[in-house]
């Protein structure tokens, strides 16, 4: 297989950053937040595979796919390598990650680090339909890009459009930041349609009566 240097340079300077212990989970510590204790969570684009690691660390059944074997080996060198399947974006579905070996159905799924950005309309859109697919009801969708590039803020809503997918809430970083029109970055969190089971414990409400 011939070797992308582009990729490769890449994968390098993460690989780096893993060894002098960089903060690379601030995405995965987002999505903690938002997840039930124990969720079943897959990574879109995983890349080098921190925020697998950070969401497994926590607790979920966390999985990640990406297309790109010179960055997915940083994860399999660092981390689980149970954990990862290579795999892109065009190509999910629920058949092909359950003959991957992995779930097929979750109750959250995240795209990070610019993933939507690489992609076409027409594949924003198909990746949002097999989101839709993949989520089971009232499950969550989180969405992390640069806003004034493709597949920003409003390809993401039209591409959601379609599939019932409905805008929750829309930050401007990780860390709750307020969003405007201007802002250079945004997450954005999308909920399947349905509700999601109730958690057993009182997952931090006490309700007074």
């Amino acid at each position: 297989m011939k070797l992308n240097l582009q990729f490769a340079t890449y994968a390098a300077k993460m690989r780096q950053h893993i060894i002098d212990g960089t903060d690379l989970e601030v995405d995965a510590r987002f999505v903690d937040m938002l997840a039930p204790r124990g969720s079943t969570i897959l990574d879109i684009g995983c890349g080098h595979g921190s925020a697998v690691n950070g969401l497994r660390a926590r607790g979920h059944a966390a999985f990640g796919i990406d297309p790109t074997p010179e960055v997915l080996n940083v994860a399999f060198d660092n981390f689980d390598s149970d954990w990862y399947r290579e795999l892109g974006v065009e190509e999910l579905s629920p058949v092909r990650l359950a003959g991957l070996g992995i779930l097929d159905t979750y109750d959250m799924v995240l795209i990070a680090g610019n993933v939507a950005a690489f992609l076409s309309g027409d594949a924003l859109r198909r990746a949002f339909v097999q989101v839709s697919a993949l989520l089971k009801p009232g499950g969550t969708f989180v969405v992390g890009t640069s806003s004034q590039s493709r597949g920003g803020p409003q390809d993401q809503d039209d591409a959601g459009g379609a599939t019932g997918l409905e805008l929750m809430r829309r930050f401007s970083d990780w860390h709750l930041g307020h969003y405007s029109r201007d802002s250079a970055w945004s997450v954005s969190v999308y909920a399947a349609p349905g509700e999601s089971p109730r958690p057993e414990s009182p997952d931090g409400m006490f309700i007074l009566k």
